[in-house]
């Protein structure tokens, strides 16, 4: 995609909007679709992504917690992930799911679950570090803005759960895993808490 082409986090984060699907997801379809924000939804559409907007209204209070303790037992995780019914709580699609969220968790360690989750101040924290790195390395004011933007999605990348590339399958996003799973078996998913421990830590 060439630099006139370039996805913004505005045109992003209406195609989340308007879809439901996760961030990095909606980017991915965006620049697949050059920038076309109706072919984009169709693209989402087509992945069974965009589907999950439809839903989320619906209350999903049954579930399970899963947990996953790394080889060593030096790491582990704990994770709730909640569903519609009891029915597709004991479905063999969602309990694989709960179980690779918490393989995810204890492998990535992710701070928040998603961006929403961020303290403003950390946000603020972030981007005043980018603004002092683009000052050191002499970049023009005029592309700070922008900058500041990139390195703060590849933050929310590294620290939100939904927002990380999934480990089995780093072309999506947990978030897009969560909503591809939410299609197939009917039911709004949601992960309502997340905790991982490391022998030693604080």
């Amino acid at each position: 995609m060439s630099e006139n082409e370039r996805i913004t986090a505005k045109q992003v984060k209406e195609l989340r909007d308007k879809t439901g699907a996760g961030m990095m997801d909606c980017k991915s379809a965006l620049e697949d679709a050059a920038g076309d924000t109706e072919k984009a939804v169709l693209l989402l559409k087509g992945k069974g992504l965009a589907s999950v907007k439809q839903r989320s209204e619906r209350t999903a209070e049954q579930g399970v917690i899963e947990s996953y303790i790394h080889i060593g037992r030096q790491i582990g995780a704990l994770v709730e992930l909640n569903c519609e019914t009891d029915f597709v709580a004991r479905n063999e699609e969602f309990l694989e799911l709960a179980h690779m969220v918490a393989l995810q968790i204890a492998a990535c360690n992710p701070r928040y679950l998603d961006r929403d989750s961020v303290p403003e101040g950390v946000i603020e924290s972030e981007k005043e570090k980018y603004r002092a790195l683009c000052i050191a390395g002499g970049k023009p004011e005029k592309v700070h803005g922008r900058i500041i933007e990139d390195m703060l999605e590849k933050y929310y990348q590294e620290v939100c759960l939904l927002e990380q590339p999934f480990i089995k399958d780093p072309s999506q996003s947990v978030g897009g895993l969560l909503a591809e799973t939410s299609a197939r078996v009917g039911e709004k998913l949601a992960i309502r808490r997340l905790s991982r421990f490391q022998v030693g830590e604080e």
